[in-house]
């Protein structure tokens, strides 16, 4: 059975109910308490204290102090009056029993406020600590695309000045190879004005030597004259040559015959234009002097992984014949696997300059050289003309589903930089 407390004190205003509550040999917490506007209950087992209040007061706003095993209530009223009791008397058990429910209900409906309260603080919390991570993410990423704007910016500067450097290199290049020209042209007027002479001095002689023996004898018309004269020309006769015609891919009435003639003309110039004039290939044996074997030796150190002397031959094949596309466009993908991507756009810039004219023959080493540059801009994150190259390759190609993927996949990068920024 509960002890019942009644041994309290209490004084009061007009507008406040003080009310001290002993509690001697116990613990209590703000768990043992209960008050609503006209109930008041503290239960620490074995004492129990059960009040209905005279009036109704603010729960709110009263207050309840634990100190030395005693509670110190402070109830404001809600209408200002002074009570006659602290509890109310006479009443019935059954408005008593109303009371208590009432309180009971009320304290529940208090507790779901303020439960809904705390959620609806929580969630406020919790969506300002969101928005502030969101931004710090917003200003991460600012920093990042600032960070590779600029990388972007410095790349494609270092470009420029490369192109710049290759078109000065290439123009120099192009004004030795016309004074080359025109001294060879001068050594070649020079020897056969010097084939004439000997030939007119020749001559001269001949006949000088003709005519006085002719004057000694005083017959111009003599035998030894006779000898000596020419014989008479040979008879001409004509012989007929026929040759195969050539069949080309294209259809007759989409026909490129002329570029395609052009393009054979240009790569029988290009095996016969052999550059031997370097002192360091006279050691070389006839083979390692070849260009095709350079190419094949190259070829099989690539497939084995051994990049670096696959460049080695096809740098020393480019010595020796700097006109043959396919051995820029194999150096460019040795130069990509070694991720020497500036080197990768120059070989593979310059195969495409040699694969001029476009023709069918040569679509496929086109689209080879557009693919590794286009791979190497991308690496460098220049991904606007690594599309271009990638969608020149889709023109020459346009059933390469792989070409058609890839480009996507480059797109979409290109549109999330765009969203991001």
């Amino acid at each position: 059975m509960p002890v019942w407390v009644r041994d309290y004190s209490w004084r009061q205003t007009d507008t406040a109910v003080f009310l001290s509550l002993p509690m001697r040999g116990v613990r209590v917490t703000q768990a043992n308490i209960f008050c609503t506007d006209q109930y008041l209950k503290v239960n620490v087992p074995p004492f129990l204290f059960e009040a209905i209040l005279y009036a109704p007061v603010d729960d709110t706003s009263s207050t309840a102090k634990i100190r030395n095993e005693t509670i110190f209530f402070t109830l404001y009223k809600k209408e200002v009056a002074m009570w006659e009791s602290l509890v109310m008397e006479n009443g019935d058990k059954e408005k008593m029993q109303r009371i208590r429910e009432n309180a009971v209900i009320k304290a529940q409906e208090k507790a779901d406020e303020e439960e809904k309260s705390k959620a609806v603080t929580k969630r406020e919390h919790k969506k300002f600590a969101l928005e502030a991570t969101m931004k710090l993410e917003e200003t991460e990423r600012k920093r990042i695309e600032n960070l590779k704007e600029e990388e972007r910016k410095k790349v494609t500067e270092e470009l420029e000045i490369w192109k710049e450097k290759q078109r000065n290199e290439e123009k120099q290049r192009r004004i030795q190879r016309e004074e080359e020209i025109r001294r060879e042209r001068k050594l070649i007027e020079e020897k056969k004005k010097q084939e004439i002479n000997k030939t007119l001095n020749a001559g001269t002689s001949k006949a000088r030597s003709i005519l006085t023996r002719a004057g000694s004898s005083g017959n111009i018309f003599s035998e030894k004259l006779k000898e000596e004269s020419f014989p008479a020309p040979r008879s001409a006769g004509t012989i007929k040559i026929s040759f195969t015609s050539r069949v080309f891919p294209t259809a007759l009435r989409e026909s490129r015959v002329a570029e395609e003639e052009e393009w054979l003309h240009k790569q029988a110039e290009a095996r016969r234009a052999i550059n031997a004039n370097f002192s360091e290939l006279k050691d070389l044996n006839e083979e390692e002097k070849n260009p095709d074997w350079l190419k094949d030796k190259g070829n099989k150190m690539f497939a084995t992984g051994n990049y670096l002397a696959a460049v080695n031959a096809y740098n020393l094949a480019i010595l020796l014949n700097n006109k043959i596309p396919v051995l820029y466009l194999n150096r460019a993908a040795c130069h990509l696997k070694l991720r020497n991507l500036h080197k990768t756009i120059e070989d593979s810039s310059k195969a495409l300059e040699l694969l001029i004219p476009p023709v069918p023959d040569n679509a496929d080493a086109r689209v080879k050289a557009y693919v590794r540059r286009g791979t190497a801009f991308c690496q460098l994150e220049l991904y606007a003309e690594g599309l271009q190259d990638y969608e020149a390759a889709l023109k020459i190609d346009p059933t390469n589903k792989t070409l058609e993927q890839d480009a996507e996949k480059i797109q979409h990068i290109i549109h999330g930089t765009a969203q991001d920024s």
